[in-house]
């Protein structure tokens, strides 16, 4: 192996700082060689080796026992029945989205599906969540426009629905979109794929595509604030082919059967890299390679470059011995490569030769558990305690609520999404029940059981960012609520945790708060998080992104047919309001107008603080919605979130175009002092529902059980919005109005 002395210049531009190659010589013994050192970058990136989140990452006790155990696999996996699994899991592709929108987003629905199948899961949905800049900007257009065409190109070539998502616009993206994308699967519960290497001798397969120079770096690239140099940064981002992703999607599942696959895992980030040292460092194994066998698409390619290459489609298998060629078949069969590249090892060392000389020679351990930790300095952010304050004498009621109605429904964070999702194909799979924007949720049916999933993803940032710990609970509950509201049982969280610097004192105290408030959440409501992703230096010139720890969830329906959307559905239903009996004890006195999108949109103003949730309320919450729709007693369930009870009840009339007359109570918005609070606030823990008339009493009474409050508010019908407070008629809309504001928002950027 051919080592040198390095100038400093070196490992500081691929990400490493002076004490930790100083660290990597102490492991060694000797100066890396070009290629080694690069490994390290990679591995040792917080993309990939969570230096500076792991400690906080322990606060999820599924998390906890990873550590302690194997460690976490490519995605989580949660028992549906006897029989199936659920594998679920979320990942950013942030920089590259910002770099080469359409296939930064497209790599990184490429990338999530392959954690998927890498499970031996069929996957059958694909849900996102997107920021962005304000649309007034072009850049931002060009951006959102993009990223929705890459997630729309890979997604519908691969045969896999975009099920649901959400979008959200703050100037905070501008320099920095959030692009998350959720992938799910399922997979027979006898047939869980790990990605180990516990048998030495069996042999190393790459399969897939071929490798290129895309990507090298690509994980180094993630752990660093975007600059000046973004168009510089592009050979960092990968370029995807989904027609071979669903070639190797089939070929995948089909080897599986064979019985001869011992272990998997994609190349993602850091490539070939992280699928020879992660399954063998866990396993206590080893293994040799021969990197001049790896099939490449570009001549001349250098062991360095295809150790790190992060080119797209591509897997690596650890196949038992003497059964390769029958495994190898099946991938030559659907006209992919499949190579042998290396045999596992008893020893534990990882060897990578080139045309027979060695390259690199380490343990693999030194690439993974040898990571080095951080625990970094938390400090209150300097404007949190002035944002929080908010004095309502100095925000003026409007004139008009009519107007600040419509305001918010063209709001583009609140409007219809019909827009983005019109470009996803949802029905592919025959297996969706409700379409996005039918439901709180989506909703799915499974094959070969008689159950069904719901799933969703959400955050609201503006809560994080003026509260942390209440922001990150706030995710969970709504998250959770979401499920509940179609009928089914929260059961299992993945996680996307968005955040600046962390190397930023007031950044690691947003990061530590919200995932305090997702840890207490999650363990209360016995939705532990089972898989997930962090990705920091999410900044730009303009700042650090609103904390953004984006959740995705999963829950179960006992049975599919139980799935309720949100809409209204007939005239002459009753519409009722479930809500806690009692007002928390530490609520704001704002009425939920803190932290609110009516005091952004109408006021231009951020301040104050979301209204807390009770999480032993918010659960009983869940559980008699679960219960109303496994009786079949409402016709629709939606809650309270962004814009208040006005913006909720106007979505569920819009839904099928059905009016709705309600009166509300003084009770059923706190007595709020104001109507703009009665209105727009934002306060948690409320659904609305609508059901036959003959089902109300029953409905109240359950309610009252579960030690909720529930009041019947009004009734559908007609063609108009209409909602009294306190013997005054504060909105009175035509649905048409409506409509044209809330379908029109976003469509307008895009007209011309």
């Amino acid at each position: 192996m051919t080592t040198q002395r390095r100038a400093p210049e070196v490992w500081r531009e691929m990400g490493l700082t002076d004490a930790e190659y100083a660290r990597i010589v102490a492991l060694l013994g000797r100066e890396p060689t070009d290629v080694e050192l690069g490994m390290f970058a990679v591995m040792w990136s917080e993309h990939c080796g969570y230096k500076y989140s792991r400690p906080v990452l322990r606060l999820f006790r599924k998390y906890r026992e990873s550590l302690e155990g194997a460690g976490f696999e490519n995605a989580g996996v949660v028992p549906l029945d006897e029989q199936l699994g659920v594998a679920f899991k979320v990942e950013s592709h942030n920089h590259p989205s910002a770099v080469e929108p359409h296939q930064g987003a497209a790599t990184g629905v490429g990338g999530i599906i392959r954690d998927i199948f890498t499970m031996g899961a069929r996957p059958i949905a694909i849900l996102n969540s997107l920021r962005f800049g304000p649309l007034t900007e072009p850049r931002n257009r060009y951006l959102f426009e993009h990223v929705v065409e890459g997630i729309a190109s890979y997604g519908n070539c691969i045969g896999v629905p975009t099920v649901a998502g959400e979008v959200y616009f703050h100037p905070c993206y501008s320099g920095n979109p959030l692009v998350n994308a959720m992938a799910v699967g399922v997979v027979p519960l006898a047939r869980i794929v790990s990605a180990r290497a516990d048998v030495p001798g069996s042999a190393v397969m790459y399969v897939g595509a071929s490798t290129g120079r895309d990507g090298i770096h690509g994980a180094t690239f993630a752990s660093e604030t975007l600059g000046d140099d973004q168009e510089e940064k592009r050979p960092n981002v990968q370029i995807g082919d989904p027609f071979m992703e669903k070639l190797l999607i089939e070929a995948t599942l089909e080897a599986l059967e064979t019985g001869a696959v011992l272990g998997m895992q994609d190349m993602g980030a850091a490539g070939l890299t992280c699928t020879t040292c992660e399954p063998t460092s866990k396993s206590g194994t080893g293994v040799e390679i021969e990197t001049s066998l790896v099939p490449t698409r570009e001549a001349d390619m250098t062991p360095y470059e295809i150790m790190l290459s992060e080119s797209q489609e591509r897997m690596l298998l650890y196949v038992q011995a003497g059964r390769e060629e029958e495994v190898a078949q099946v991938f030559r069969k659907w006209g992919l490569n499949a190579v042998v590249i290396g045999r596992v090892l008893q020893e534990p060392v990882l060897r990578v030769r080139h045309r027979g000389e060695v390259v690199a020679e380490l343990p693999p351990d030194y690439l993974t558990t040898q990571c080095p930790t951080y625990t970094l300095q938390a400090d209150e952010p300097a404007y949190l305690a002035e944002a929080q304050r908010l004095e309502l004498e100095s925000v003026p009621v409007p004139s008009d609520m009519n107007e600040a109605l419509l305001a918010l429904l063209g709001s583009p964070t609140i409007a219809s999404k019909r827009w983005v999702y019109e470009q996803y194909d949802w029905l592919v799979g025959t297996q969706t029940i409700l379409p996005p924007g039918a439901g709180d949720a989506a909703a799915l049916r499974v094959r070969g059981s008689d159950r069904g999933i719901a799933l969703t993803i959400d955050c609201n940032a503006r809560y994080c960012y003026l509260h942390p710990y209440r922001g990150g609970q706030i995710a969970v509950a709504e998250a959770a609520r979401n499920l509940a509201c179609v009928g089914a049982v929260p059961r299992a969280i993945t996680d996307c945790l968005n955040f600046g610097n962390p190397q930023r004192p007031e950044i690691f105290y947003q990061f530590e708060q919200a995932v305090r408030g997702i840890a207490d959440a999650s363990e209360f409501f016995e939705t532990p998080v089972v898989s997930g992703n962090v990705s920091f230096y999410n900044e730009s010139e303009f700042g650090a992104v609103y904390p953004t720890p984006t959740i995705g969830m999963l829950g179960v329906l006992e049975r599919a047919d139980d799935a309720v959307g949100m809409g209204f559905r007939e005239a002459g239903d009753v519409v009722l309001l479930v809500r806690p009996a009692a007002r928390p004890a530490d609520a704001e006195p704002h009425f939920g107008l803190g932290a609110s999108e009516y005091l952004s949109v109408v006021h231009g103003l951020e301040r104050g603080a979301p209204d807390p949730v009770d999480l032993p309320t918010e659960r009983a919450l869940h559980r008699l919605l679960h219960t109303l729709a496994r009786r079949r007693l409402v016709r629709s369930m939606h809650d309270l979130s962004e814009g208040g009870f006005a913006v909720a009840l106007t979505e569920c009339a819009l839904a099928h175009g059905v009016g709705v007359q309600v009166d509300l109570p003084a009770e059923a918005v706190d007595h709020a002092p104001r109507p703009d609070a009665a209105l727009f606030g934002e306060r948690q823990t409320r659904v609305i529902l609508s059901a036959a008339p003959q089902h109300a009493s029953e409905i109240i009474a359950l309610a009252r059980a579960h030690g909720l409050a529930c009041d019947t508010i009004g009734a559908t019908g007609g063609e108009r919005i209409q909602i009294d407070w306190q013997g005054a008629r504060l909105i009175d809309l035509p649905l048409t109005r409506c409509r044209e504001a809330y379908e029109g928002a976003i469509p307008r950027w895009f007209s011309t």
